[in-house]
């Protein structure tokens, strides 16, 4: 049986790394073992912020996949937490009845949606805030050498 309540914590948690979807789909699920791919350019991008400083193109490209990742599997949580236990079960505990408890909802559910919400909207604000910035002076620099 699949328990809702692990599933969103496992989103919240290990999202990037696509455990919830193991975790739901098995181990050959495609999706899973796509997920950690933009989390890992991501993370090269912070690399490269601290190799080659702020003014590195790429690592303005890069950097926004690991945000963007992150805040998506935190949406992830909050779908899961938020599926009515019918829901749940119908589609993850076939097997079970509609009011199995693994698709009940606890404080424990509602406390990964809730860091979910805090942490992705975060996230997903600050990947959008550094992306635009970064666009917006490349935009100023290039306008310099043009009217110089």
């Amino acid at each position: 049986m699949k328990n809702k309540t692990l599933a969103a914590w496992l989103a919240f948690l290990g999202g990037p790394l696509g455990l919830h979807r193991f975790y739901l789909h098995g181990f050959g699920d495609m999706v899973g073992w796509a997920l950690p791919i933009p989390a890992a350019l991501g993370l090269y991008g912070i690399q490269r912020v601290q190799r080659y400083g702020l003014d590195d193109a790429w690592s303005w490209v890069l950097i926004p996949l690991l945000g963007f990742t992150v805040a998506g599997c935190a949406l992830t949580a909050i779908v899961y937490g938020l599926t009515s236990r019918e829901k749940w079960n119908a589609r993850f505990n076939r097997s079970a009845g509609e009011d199995a408890a693994a698709g009940g909802t606890n404080w424990f559910t509602i406390a990964a949606v809730a860091l979910s919400l805090l942490v992705g909207t975060t996230v997903l604000m600050a990947s959008i805030a550094f992306s635009f910035q970064r666009y917006f002076e490349y935009q100023v620099e290039e306008g310099r050498k043009i009217s110089q």
